[in-house]
């Protein structure tokens, strides 16, 4: 038998905002530990071993926009092998599933149809052992063509997660019935009445039975889903499903698409069950949630970063980029980036995501990009900025090179501050070493690399009438940018 892990990796995360953006998501954070959210759930996933079955390569399923995230913080792991889809545009979690189990069917083999473990990137599990232990087991369950989801005990009435219902007492529990975020005074009844478990979002099925499962329920997304996938094409180690036979695909989730009709349809012939599992999990899905999984003093503050907090209690302070005090409060939350800071009632932090829409509404960049902005080769900082001057720090990773370029509104002067720059500059190309400088005039053709094995640090001060980043055309590229 062969297990296929799949890593589900297109969310936003606009609720943990400013901390999590739309270009730079939260599974993609270190939130807890030195490993991002998406690093420790390939971790996980890399020991499950079930008894008598292989491991495949972990299947990720991503947003193009993020493919370049997925490959560094795969790089850093160094994973051996990884297959990367790329959804050209987001269509929820049922289509992006459909990719994974279309990918085990026509790559793997239909003859081998691996069993999927079905795993969101942004979550956090505290106890490994016992995850493994319990998808293992479903593993064990699933193998004979049943569904099977993990539930999570709740151990408070919290409204923002969804709930299973099962009378079931057996280990191995039928689904009565899926229930959506209730109201606090439904959630208390759910805690007290001990057959409501919070729906995890972790499933564990073959292939060929998601396949069947959606053919049933939903031929629509199905019929849309293969026919992008039919047209996909192979492109830098990713791969690419259709762009226009994708947009037309309807966006669904897994629960409404195929899960909750399992439970409403027996007829169907598709088995659902589920198993119980206490792992530390939460989905960090807001900041309070954030808070819940940190560690605290005395009076209950968590706290992130160079913080110095007084006479406060229940509150979290998140800095990332400088000091942060804070006196007198309680049920708090503050979250500091260099370019916005959210303060907010710790039990209203569901509703930042009201924030990240009228963000949206006025095109404020701060719902998308952070400061510090990052790109294949590295990333820039942009540090100061006026009518007709940019200020920003780059960094570029040992071998790495910027695209062949020019500019049509702006001049640049570089810097070196670290490391070993090779500049092309027209028909030039010379190297800098630190403390040296170069020009590049408005509408020359110009390259930045970094040949060495450290990593290039320069400042760079653009200067002219217009200084957006759409002020660039490209001529050679070595991410498949031009």
């Amino acid at each position: 038998m062969k297990i296929l892990p799949v890593i589900m990796s297109g969310g936003s995360g606009t609720r943990l905002w400013p901390l999590s953006r739309t270009l730079y998501p939260k599974q993609f954070l270190a939130i807890s530990g030195r490993e991002t959210l998406f690093q420790q759930a390939i971790a996980r996933l890399l020991k499950i071993d079930g008894q008598g079955s292989d491991l495949l390569a972990p299947c990720i399923v991503a947003n193009d926009e993020h493919r370049f995230l997925c490959l560094d913080q795969i790089r850093e792991m160094s994973v051996s092998k990884a297959v990367v889809i790329l959804e050209p545009v987001g269509r929820n979690t049922a289509p992006a599933l459909t990719l994974a189990a279309l990918y085990a069917r026509d790559e793997v083999g239909q003859e081998v149809d691996p069993v999927l473990v079905v795993v969101p990137a942004d979550q956090m599990i505290l106890d490994i052992q016992a995850f493994t232990d319990t998808v293992s087991k479903a593993i064990d369950v699933a193998k004979d063509g049943s569904i099977v989801i993990l539930g999570i005990t709740p151990d408070r009435p919290e409204t923002g997660y969804g709930y299973i219902h099962s009378a079931d007492p057996s280990n191995v529990k039928r689904v009565d019935a899926f229930v959506e975020k209730p109201e606090r005074s439904t959630a208390e009844k759910y805690l007290e009445d001990g057959s409501y478990f919070w729906n995890s979002g972790i499933f564990v099925l073959r292939a060929s039975v998601w396949l069947k499962a959606l053919s049933a329920f939903r031929r629509d997304i199905f019929d849309a889903t293969e026919a992008a996938w039919k047209g996909r094409v192979q492109d830098n180690g990713f791969i690419r499903p259709q762009l226009e036979a994708f947009s037309l695909i309807p966006p669904e989730s897994i629960d409404y698409a195929v899960i909750e009709h399992c439970a409403k349809t027996p007829s169907a012939g598709l088995t659902l069950k589920m198993l119980t599992m206490d792992a530390g999990w939460s989905d960090l899905g807001a900041w309070d949630a954030v808070w819940r999984s940190s560690e605290k003093d005395e009076k209950q503050n968590a706290t992130h970063g160079d913080v110095i907090i007084d006479s406060s209690s229940n509150t979290l302070v998140y800095a990332s980029h400088r000091l942060v005090t804070a006196v007198g409060l309680e049920n708090i939350v503050i979250v500091e980036t260099p370019d916005a800071v959210l303060v907010a009632d710790k039990d209203r932090s569901q509703s930042v995501k009201a924030i990240v829409e009228a963000l949206n509404v006025k095109a404020r960049p701060e719902s998308k990009l952070h400061r510090r902005v990052h790109r294949p080769w590295g990333w820039y900082d942009s540090i100061d900025s006026g009518t007709r001057f940019q200020v920003k720090r780059i960094l570029v990773k040992p071998k790495a090179t910027l695209s062949l370029q020019k500019h049509y509104h702006r001049a640049e002067h570089w810097i070196v501050v670290s490391g070993t720059a090779e500049v092309t500059c027209e028909d030039r190309v010379f190297q800098l070493n630190e403390n040296q400088s170069t020009y590049i005039p408005i509408g020359h053709v110009h390259r930045l690399s970094n040949p060495g094995t450290i990593p290039l640090e320069i400042i760079e001060v653009q200067s002219g009438t217009y200084l957006g980043e759409d002020d660039i055309v490209r001529f050679d590229d070595t991410y498949g940018r031009v």
